[in-house]
């Protein structure tokens, strides 16, 4: 099932995305449940919550390759969706430079011909709006995790998308490179109003550079902007660990556990019963 489109364009700060009622199930177990959730027009949104939450099941829907039950509609017809994958797998050896990679959807003609000068201009030009032009003669399967995660980048921006997609494509680069990654994707974003939707597990980063974030574990659990939704308590219940993102957040009231002072859980809160089980979920773990 494709997600269906829109009849008029997206106004800024509009849905671009609705995912609606979406559910996914295999071998008889539950992937997404009742997922209901917007990403806002012209924004960055990003998905979060623990391995095996169906976040990257969730954007296979919203592209097109799992079966879902509910809808996904995208806002505007003719949208054109491009989509940065998790990871390339690219032999070393392989005789294929940069250049000839973006050339790949530039040009008509084969590449044993060579690369045209009207697809060298673009591919310079898409490799500059992601800081990495100097990469353009070197062979792809030399490149960095970093370095080839931001060429993967420059290809998607070649299909002038008003939709990116982009499943953890920060992932296995080191700290410099990937905030490097998330400095020209905003960059990017900025420039050419598209919409992006990600799956991250940088939860500082996240917070830094995304104007929308979904909580998500098998369900929405909560979404909205970064500072009023990633709270301690709902990252405690996400995650099973407690995170402070935002110092004024580390004085909220409520019992904590009398072992190692985390956070308690929501219903913990409720129930007012300080050191009960559940209230720290590494208790057990970490303190015999």
């Amino acid at each position: 099932m494709f997600p269906e489109r829109g009849r008029h364009s997206a106004s800024p700060g509009a849905p671009c995305v609705r995912f609606e009622h979406v559910r996914v199930e295999a071998a008889g177990r539950a992937i997404l449940e009742d997922v209901n959730a917007m990403a806002p027009a012209g924004g960055a949104t990003v998905l979060m919550g623990p391995n095996g939450a169906g976040k990257t099941t969730l954007l296979h829907c919203l592209l097109g390759e799992t079966a879902h039950g509910g809808r996904i509609v995208l806002e505007g017809g003719g949208r054109r969706i491009a989509h940065v994958p998790q990871q390339l797998v690219v032999e070393r050896g392989l005789p294929l430079s940069v250049r000839e990679f973006l050339a790949l959807g530039a040009q008509r003609r084969p590449l044993w011909l060579g690369v045209s000068a009207a697809a060298r201009r673009t591919g310079r030009r898409l490799l500059e709006a992601v800081d990495a032009a100097e990469l353009e003669q070197r062979r792809l399967g030399e490149l960095s995790g970093g370095e080839l995660r931001r060429v993967l980048l420059a290809e998607a921006l070649g299909h002038d998308p008003d939709l990116l997609v982009l499943d953890e494509a920060e992932a296995g680069v080191d700290v410099h490179g990937e905030r490097l990654f998330w400095e020209v994707l905003d960059a990017a974003r900025r420039e050419r109003g598209f919409t992006l939707i990600m799956v991250s597990h940088n939860l500082p980063l996240a917070a830094h550079y995304a104007t929308h974030v979904i909580c998500l574990d098998r369900r929405v659990l909560a979404e909205g902007a970064p500072r009023e939704t990633l709270t301690a308590p709902l990252l405690l219940t996400l995650f099973g660990v407690p995170i402070h993102l935002y110092p004024d957040q580390c004085g909220l009231a409520g019992p904590s556990c009398p072992q190692c002072g985390a956070l308690s859980t929501p219903d913990h809160i409720a129930a007012g019963a300080p050191g009960a089980p559940g209230c720290c979920p590494l208790r057990d773990r970490r303190h015999p």
